[in-house]
């Protein structure tokens, strides 16, 4: 066991194989978790991420072996590339963030996973096997875990914004008026009217007086008559 754990160390075809799978490894387990919830960047998005980062530290590798062996050819430090790697993550993570006509912002977790997969494939390339599989399960654990965690803390919340999609202007009033009575302050209101779809949008940061469930007042707004959707945001 000693003799191969040496042998990773190196840099040869064992632990060149070894820093793949692990890449390969890592950022599927990461993926699978963003293909279970539908996301854009899925498994194979992932996979690719990680094995394409893992790349860039072998490669930065054997270009050190060369400059060891020919330093006047070599002016460059080919550790940059890894670098380039976590600065280039950052269009592609934009390409996952959406905002939404209602000013919800999507895609964000998506977009620093796959940051993080890349990172965990510089990890697996440099040869950093456990602080690759740790930061691994770090993200499981965020991701599975903490999500849960996240979503009792919004749901418990005293302020929120809630999306409202009416016919009439009129029911407006009737909006406010639910509101007033369950002693909700209304802290910022944003009204505008969509042609294409005949309906008037408006979204409502409201503040409640105490702790107690949104899906009440939601419900009880959807109770009215031109009220065709209400939405948390």
């Amino acid at each position: 066991m000693k003799e191969f754990l040496l042998l990773l160390d190196d840099f040869n075809t064992v632990s060149i194989a070894v820093r793949f799978a692990l890449a390969v490894l890592c950022g599927g387990i990461i993926g699978v978790e963003r293909e279970h919830k539908r996301r854009a960047a899925g498994f194979r998005t992932h996979i690719l991420v990680c094995v394409g980062a893992a790349m860039t530290p072998m490669l930065g590798e054997y270009l050190l072996s060369l400059r060891a062996a020919a330093p006047e050819n070599f002016a460059a430090d080919p550790l940059r590339l890894a670098a380039q790697v976590i600065t280039g993550m950052g269009f592609i993570g934009a390409g996952t963030i959406i905002v939404t006509r209602r000013r919800q912002v999507k895609g964000l977790t998506t977009a620093a996973g796959l940051w993080t997969a890349a990172i965990v494939g510089i990890a697996a390339g440099a040869g950093c096997y456990l602080e690759a599989a740790f930061a691994t399960v770090l993200v499981l654990l965020t991701e599975l875990v903490f999500s849960k965690m996240e979503y009792f803390l919004v749901a418990s919340a005293r302020v929120i914004n809630v999306y409202v999609d009416f016919t009439d202007k009129r029911e407006l009033t009737h909006i406010f008026g639910v509101l007033r009575e369950r002693g909700i302050e209304i802290l910022d209101s944003e009204i505008s009217k969509s042609p294409e779809f005949d309906s008037i949008n408006a979204i409502l940061m409201l503040k409640f007086p105490k702790k107690f469930k949104h899906d009440e007042i939601l419900e009880e707004i959807m109770s009215l008559e031109s009220v065709r959707q209400v939405e948390e945001l």
